[in-house]
């Protein structure tokens, strides 16, 4: 089939990407050799269950790996704690009822997430940030589960930014079976062809999701989407042509230059140390092996070759010669290389933070000195933080949550809530420990307040329900556990009317009280009356 005008241009633009991507191959091929062996075939060809740890004499580098990736899992998007809330950015007339629609909706999406196979693939996605410095998800709806996720390889991606620097456009070069590929396309003379000879050959494929031009917000069909998503073969032959409602990517970066589209990794840091390390290691090895077993020192006459080693092995020799077989003496210092080892593996452990983020064998700690510690550590990550929630955090849950309103699983919203902007709050244990400081400046100045308290009324100016909200949202209190606004203000309603009950019941007590002793004392005030009147008279 001859080539359209859009594959003949998206084939222009695809090559062009690829040639920009050209020097981070070999760049992405070095790192995975040393750190992640199981992705190493961005230059190389590699047989699928082959052994890749050829050059590897020390793990450590990738239990390094292993530790950040699943410290930023625990701390960015723990399964077992929330990590990410939703709120109105205006402030709403019934707070109430709009925090409970959006804890609803909040609920909904966790529970999409769990669902799906999210957490698996967001964990493989954390390893590719930090070793390859940028990684990829691909973000599908899904009959069965709602959403589907997968975190693609960096060898298939091709990526673009647009003017304010985000990623907007990526084309995937990826393989299908021809089966597989006739049950994605359907019919296809290639495909089929393929398939009657081998239906598990492989073809290449390549996916180009890209905004559209032409894009119309008026026209609501699916020719007319913001993305375009085509679908074509190696020679250009169009697939599938379709669209998406928003990026169907998230394509975050670890570090990044500003004249660079491809992220910069850790590992792309520690990758000389771990080179060194690698030779220090192999050297150590060799010279361990000397001493171990050491190398003979054999007189050139009178000895019947070959030399045996093994136990218990008879070595000849002429009798009445004095010459025998002696251990070379190769003055190795094998404590030197060891420390130098040793040296290397903390270098590298700095660069993936892992002495941070490991907790110390020390002196026994408070429960306080253990919580400041471990929100140092976390704000050491402080700087990756707002990268993440940009380009991988934010995309992702949005996209999540248009998906999930267009399946109408959400309850339905109340009439006032039309047209509200609703903004993500992050409360992973990670950008909570970011806020410690405010949190530390406020407990300071309750702490000062509370001193001066007995000199000048200082409390006054502190609204107390608005400092117990807003250090609720610091500490990340579910919503779910406080009372309500318009609750906790009938009750305190309700609590001032019992008290002023009370008091009024204890006014009529006194006022019965004095009325019983009144009135023998109005009874005996006629008869003193008269007694005076009648001594007037006299």
């Amino acid at each position: 089939m001859a080539q359209t005008d859009l594959s003949k241009a998206l084939l222009k633009r695809f090559d062009r990407l690829s040639s920009q991507r050209q020097n981070w191959e070999t760049h992405w091929q070095e790192v995975a050799d040393y750190m992640m062996p199981r992705k190493a075939d961005v230059t190389k060809t590699r047989s699928r269950g082959d052994k890749r740890t050829e050059l590897i004499f020390d793990s450590s580098p990738l239990q390094a790996v292993e530790l950040l990736a699943a410290s930023l899992h625990g701390m960015l998007t723990n399964p077992s704690t929330p990590w990410f809330s939703l709120r109105f950015k205006d402030d709403m007339e019934n707070e109430d009822e709009a925090k409970e629609w959006l804890e609803s909706a909040t609920d909904t999406m966790y529970a999409a997430f769990n669902r799906s196979n999210f957490q698996q693939e967001i964990f493989e996605l954390y390893h590719d940030l930090i070793t390859f410095g940028t990684a990829c998800m691909f973000i599908e709806e899904d009959e069965e589960d709602l959403l589907k996720f997968s975190t693609r390889h960096i060898n298939e991606i091709y990526i673009a930014e647009n003017d304010k620097g985000r990623i907007d456009t990526v084309f995937r070069k990826f393989k299908l079976s021809a089966r597989a590929a006739i049950q994605k396309f359907g019919s296809n003379a290639q495909f089929e062809m393929l398939a009657k000879k081998d239906p598990y050959e492989e073809v290449d494929i390549i996916h180009a999701v890209y905004p559209r031009s032409d894009f119309d917000p008026r026209k609501q069909d699916k020719s007319n989407m913001p993305f375009e998503s085509v679908y074509l073969t190696e020679k250009g032959e169009e697939l599938s042509v379709s669209g998406f409602r928003e990026f169907p990517f998230v394509v975050p970066r670890y570090l990044k230059a500003s004249h660079e589209i491809y992220g910069r990794s850790p590992a792309m840091t520690a990758l000389p140390d771990v080179k060194m390390l690698n030779e220090m290691s192999k050297t150590t090895i060799k010279s361990a092996q000397k001493q171990v077993d050491p190398p003979l020192l054999v007189p050139d006459d009178g000895f019947i070759l070959p030399v045996r080693t093994v136990p218990g092995g008879l070595n000849f020799y002429r009798s009445g010669t004095r010459d025998r077989i002696e251990p070379l003496n190769i003055g190795a210092n094998t404590p030197l290389g060891l420390n130098m080892e040793e040296q290397r593996r903390n270098s590298i452990r700095n660069a993936f933070y892992v002495n941070q983020l490991m907790m110390q064998q020390g002196p026994q700690m408070t429960a306080t000195e253990v919580i400041q510690r471990n929100e140092e550590k976390m704000r050491l990550l402080g700087p990756v933080l707002g990268r993440l929630q940009s380009e991988l955090l934010k995309p992702l849950i949005d996209r999540t949550f248009a998906i999930l309103l267009r399946k109408n699983l959400f309850r339905p919203a109340p009439e006032f809530l039309a047209g509200k902007d609703i903004e993500i709050e992050y409360v992973s244990p990670l950008a909570k420990a970011q806020k410690s400081t405010e949190l530390q400046s406020i407990m300071r100045a309750i702490e000062i307040m509370g001193s001066l308290a007995n000199v000048a009324p200082v409390f006054d100016h502190v609204n107390m329900d608005k400092l117990v909200r807003h250090l609720a949202d610091i500490v990340g209190v579910p919503q779910k556990i406080l009372k309500p606004q318009n609750q906790l203000n009938a009750e305190r309603q309700q609590a001032q009317q019992q008290q002023e009950q009370m008091q009024q019941m204890q006014q009529l007590q006194q006022v019965a009280e004095a009325g019983g002793k009144i009135a023998p004392l109005a009874k005996a005030l006629p008869e003193e009356a008269k007694a005076v009147a009648n001594a007037d008279i006299e």
